[in-house]
């Protein structure tokens, strides 16, 4: 059982970690205060989940060629290839910002983003006039292009010369237009205020959900039910010099949840370390990699907040550069650690 648990916050550490390399590697920044609550204002307020992604503040950074090292290589299909090459557009070097807004649905998600970059509008738009297009409730132009070669499409209309919406459903644009973000998004929003990567979640049931579906080695009933009564969760990450800094957040309603929480991550840290440093783990984990998670541990704050109104408990992590330059090739090699079953 303690071998089980071991190998459950090991592969916890990793896959948050990897989540979090992964969104630097697809998206890139140039931020001022003003376009970040612009964009930011434009989510819908019945959202799950919003993502905010600045990629100038990122390339400044000395720790961008490390979190590249982590990307896996993506392919590019026939559609974004022909797409590219009518436009000239590229998500790598042309999208500065990102704002993205989940909204969860019986019949699958809803997607609304906002990008800010620089486009060749009049290429785009003669690309996507070939698919056809409308007119939206405030007189645009909305394109729909296909996805993939399905049946689904994305709608898409220019807001301004450098930002474009997008959604997946083209209900979103002929609804009736919103005063912004309401008063509690903008409140956790303000509390990122300066962090270029970072995804605030109201919280529902499905995380709760998710745990109990997953599989036997890497359930944990007891974290299920932390989570599902955690009001808010956020993600975020920032460079600090040759560091990342990760910080998570829960924000619940009582005492004995902040307390409870903090208690089991204080544990799965302590767990994970001595899954790192068992004689097995040893063998197979390069050891730049076992020091780098090792470092990513002992780093670990654990924190209490009291709101007055919420109680929080914060993670800060950080990322160091031993981790970063390893990267996964380090441990392509080596065999899935055993459950001890």
């Amino acid at each position: 059982m303690a071998k089980k648990k071991n190998l459950l916050v090991t592969a916890g550490a990793i896959v948050i970690l990897l989540g979090i390399l992964f969104a630097f590697r697809y998206w890139h920044p140039g931020d001022s205060a003003g376009d970040r609550d612009g964009m930011l204002g434009l989510m819908p307020e019945d959202a799950t989940a919003v993502v905010y992604l600045d990629l100038a503040q990122l390339r400044a950074s000395p720790i961008l060629l490390g979190l590249f090292r982590w990307a896996p290589k993506p392919t590019i299909d026939g559609d974004y290839a022909q797409f590219l090459q009518a436009t000239g557009f590229n998500y790598e070097s042309d999208l500065d910002r990102l704002a993205l807004a989940i909204h969860r649905e019986p019949q699958g998600p809803l997607a609304f983003a906002v990008a800010d970059g620089r486009f060749d509008r009049k290429k785009i738009e003669a690309y996507a006039s070939h698919y056809g297009s409308l007119k939206t409730a405030d007189g645009k132009t909305l394109f729909a292009v296909p996805l993939n070669g399905s049946n689904n499409k994305a709608y898409f209309t220019f807001l301004k010369s450098d930002w474009i919406a997008w959604a997946n459903d083209s209900s979103f644009f002929f609804q009736r237009p919103h005063d912004g973000s309401s008063a509690e998004w903008r409140e956790h929003f303000s509390r990122l205020a300066g962090t270029p990567v970072f995804a605030v979640l109201r919280q529902d049931s499905e995380a709760a959900a998710a745990l109990a579906r997953a599989p036997s080695s890497l359930r944990s009933p007891e974290l299920a039910a932390l989570l599902a009564q955690l009001q808010w969760i956020s993600i975020s990450a920032k460079p600090d010099g040759n560091l990342l800094r990760v910080g998570v957040e829960g924000e619940c309603l009582t005492e004995s949840t902040e307390h409870q929480l903090k208690e089991m991550l204080s544990g799965l840290v302590v767990l994970a370390q001595m899954g790192l440093n068992d004689p097995k783990t040893r063998k197979q984990l390069d050891p730049g990699v076992r020091e780098g998670y090792l470092e990513l541990l002992q780093s670990a704050d654990i924190q209490q907040l009291d709101r007055g109104t919420s109680k929080s408990v914060r993670v800060i992590f950080e990322v160091s550069p031993k981790l970063l330059e390893a990267g996964p090739s380090a441990t392509a090699g080596a065999d899935p650690v055993s459950t001890g079953r």
